[in-house]
């Protein structure tokens, strides 16, 4: 049981532990906040799920607990791996992979559905977003803590400060939901910024592969430079022609569309 464990913080220390600034590590030492991102998570009904940088395993111990059938931690820091291995306690349901996430296919590691539950490293947390949206493996859910501003990047609406491509992108594959918010101090070492996290969960028609690539390029053109008339942005991919085959006005900025909307130019784009 995990309760048999000693601290998060003993666990640290007795193995000579600390964050590395290189890899945006940042703890969560509260085994109250990871057991409540875990239940924000589930249930899991038996499905397995993945934890990308457990670092010292609170949110692991968290998912342990809980009613997943396998826990698959994938750690690029194998200093860790000793600490988390005494998270196992021999009945398989943890497997431990070093490596890099965003080189990881994790088509090898499972089969059937499979959530994704992960306080991620700052440094890489939208990168292993887009990778996980658009990539070869949809996940059944996904419960993920960024950067607040991250977080909100994600669930913006049309017109909001924060609304881009990530909000377009996230949107037209997954229901999207900023679902719980920490300050800085929760976690060793503090960051300099606020985090949330963020519950998707992938829409059960998937986007078909050319769609997925052709809203990458609109977006990317449009918010390239979101301040321009789409008329202007756009004008690579055929300008204020493109808008009217797609029913929007030319004159429009990027971040009044929705994403409705920007399905529509990728539609129309040939």
């Amino acid at each position: 049981m995990t309760t048999d464990l000693p601290s998060l913080r003993q666990s640290l220390d007795a193995h000579g532990l600390m964050a590395k600034k290189s890899f945006g590590q940042h703890f969560l030492l509260d085994l109250n906040v990871t057991r409540k991102i875990a239940r924000l998570a589930g249930p899991f009904a038996g499905d397995a799920v993945i934890e990308v940088g457990p670092g010292p395993g609170g949110l692991t111990r968290a998912l342990i607990e809980s009613d997943a059938d396998r826990v698959i931690a994938i750690e690029k820091d194998a200093r860790f791996l000793p600490l988390l291995g005494e998270l196992d306690d021999g009945s398989g349901r943890l497997q431990l992979v070093e490596g890099d996430a965003l080189k990881v296919d994790e088509r090898t590691l499972v089969d059937g559905p499979t959530h994704l539950v992960s306080n991620l490293p700052y440094n890489v947390g939208t990168a292993l977003l887009i990778k996980w949206l658009t990539g070869p493996w949809t996940p059944a859910s996904m419960t993920l803590m960024f950067q607040k501003e991250v977080a909100q990047r994600v669930v913006a609406q049309p017109g909001e400060d924060a609304y881009g491509r990530l909000a377009v992108i996230c949107q037209a594959l997954c229901e999207a939901r900023m679902v719980m918010s920490l300050p800085a101090a929760a976690f060793t070492p503090p960051p300099k910024v606020a985090s949330a996290v963020v519950h998707l969960v992938p829409h059960a028609e998937r986007l078909a592969e050319a769609r997925i690539r052709k809203l990458e390029r609109v977006t990317a053109a449009a918010f390239g430079q979101r301040r321009k008339m789409l008329r202007s942005s756009l004008k690579p991919l055929g300008g204020a022609a493109l808008c009217e085959a797609a029913g929007i006005e030319p004159d429009a900025r990027a971040e009044t569309i929705d994403v409705a909307g920007f399905l529509r130019l990728a539609d129309a784009l040939t």
